[in-house]
C-alpha cells in the first residue's frame, strides 16, 4: 500500500465522476430522464478510462491498480451522493464499467510506458 498514490487516485475518481455528470446531466435535460439509463454506462467507462490513463501515467508501478482504483473512487462518490439508495440495473452496470474503464486506462498507460521505454532504448543504442 506504500506505493499507491492515493491523492492522485482520489482526484482522478472525483474528476471522472464530475465528467460523467457534465456529459450525462445536460443530455438527460435534452433527451429526457430515461436517457440516463443509456448514457450513464458508456459515459462511466469513457470517463474512468480517460482519468485512469491520467493517474496511471503519473506512477511508475501498479498502473492497472491505480486505474482501477480511480473507478472504485468514482463509484464510491456516486454511491455516497445517492446515500446508498437502490439504483436501476443500468447504474450498477455503470459502476462496474467505471472500475473496468479505469483498469483499462491503467493498462493503456502501462502499454504506452513500455512502448516509450522500448523506443528510448532503441534510440540510446544508436
Amino acid at each position: 500500500m506504500k506505493n499507491i498514490r492515493w491523492g492522485w487516485i482520489l482526484l482522478g475518481g472525483f474528476l471522472a465522476e464530475l465528467a460523467i455528470f457534465i456529459v450525462v446531466i445536460p443530455l438527460s435535460l435534452l433527451a429526457g430522464q430515461q436517457s440516463l439509463l443509456y448514457s450513464a454506462p458508456p459515459a462511466s467507462f469513457v470517463a474512468s478510462f480517460v482519468f485512469g490513463i491520467w493517474v496511471a501515467s503519473k506512477v511508475q508501478q501498479r498502473r492497472v491498480l491505480h486505474g482501477a482504483l480511480v473507478g472504485v473512487v468514482a463509484t464510491l462518490i456516486y454511491v455516497g451522493i445517492g446515500l446508498g439508495q437502490p439504483e436501476p440495473i443500468a447504474y450498477i452496470v455503470a459502476h462496474v464499467l467505471k472500475v473496468l474503464g479505469g483498469a483499462a486506462g491503467g493498462l493503456a498507460a502501462l502499454k504506452r510506458a513500455r512502448r516509450f521505454r522500448g523506443a528510448a532504448a532503441v534510440i540510446s543504442f544508436r
